[in-house]
């Protein structure tokens, strides 16, 4: 009895000290990037070389961008926005990352480490996207993935079902619905795009409604009923 207890103690053992923080730095920044550490209420100015722990928040300023490596991952905060790192843990040779985006837009691009496999997810007020191993840009209400994929979801609605978002695709959440728009749905919406940034292009839907879309990277949709 007392060679078991032993043994499951060093198993519990091996298995906490398998379990780590993984680190995150600020490897790049220009412009103004500021900190608010877990606990604190006060803003700090950022510099390179910062690490970024748990439930720090990251904001950047008007043509400000940081870069931070968090583990093998690497995400590129872009100007006007703000996110925190939700969890940063390395556990039997699986990295995982949590990132918390409450406005603006970030680029990601995760990598699994050497041997291993890495699991990010970036959370939204309105969606959640979850990846292995790809490259994309996001902001609160929509995502294009530049390579791999990602399974995009809502975070509420009366459909809340993920898409598959692949490599060259976009979706959105459908301002109506609530619910993550199919791919191809996006895809057939985006023919309607105009030329120039601020033109309005509109698409009948058949059903009814039509769907109205601006033009730029971080558009919005509207359904308006008919």
């Amino acid at each position: 009895m007392k060679q078991l207890v032993i043994f499951v103690l060093l198993t519990l053992s091996a298995g906490v000290i398998s379990a780590q923080n993984a680190e995150a730095v600020i490897k790049e920044m220009t412009g103004t990037v500021e900190l608010k550490r877990s606990g604190s209420a006060d803003w700090v100015a950022a510099k390179e070389g910062d690490r970024i722990t748990k439930d720090t928040v990251v904001s950047t300023g008007f043509k400000s961008i940081a870069v931070i490596a968090a583990g093998n991952s690497t995400i590129t905060v872009r100007p006007l926005t703000r996110l925190s790192l939700a969890e940063l843990l390395t556990q039997n040779e699986t990295e995982t990352v949590n990132v918390s985006l409450n406005t603006g837009r970030i680029r990601v691009e995760v990598n699994p480490p050497a041997g291993g496999r890495a699991n990010f997810t970036a959370q939204t007020p309105s969606s959640t996207a979850s990846v292995r191993g790809t490259a994309f840009d996001m902001n609160t209400v929509n995502i294009q993935v530049l390579r791999g994929a990602v399974n995009y979801r809502a975070e509420s609605g009366t459909l809340n079902r993920p898409v598959i978002v692949t490599a060259g695709q976009q979706s959105w959440i459908d301002t109506v619905t609530g619910s993550a728009v199919h791919p191809i749905t996006a895809a057939e919406a985006m023919r309607t795009l105009p030329a120039l940034p601020g033109q309005i292009a509109v698409q009948s839907s058949g059903n009814g409604a039509r769907l109205e879309v601006t033009g730029g990277l971080e558009m919005g949709f509207v359904l308006v009923e008919e």
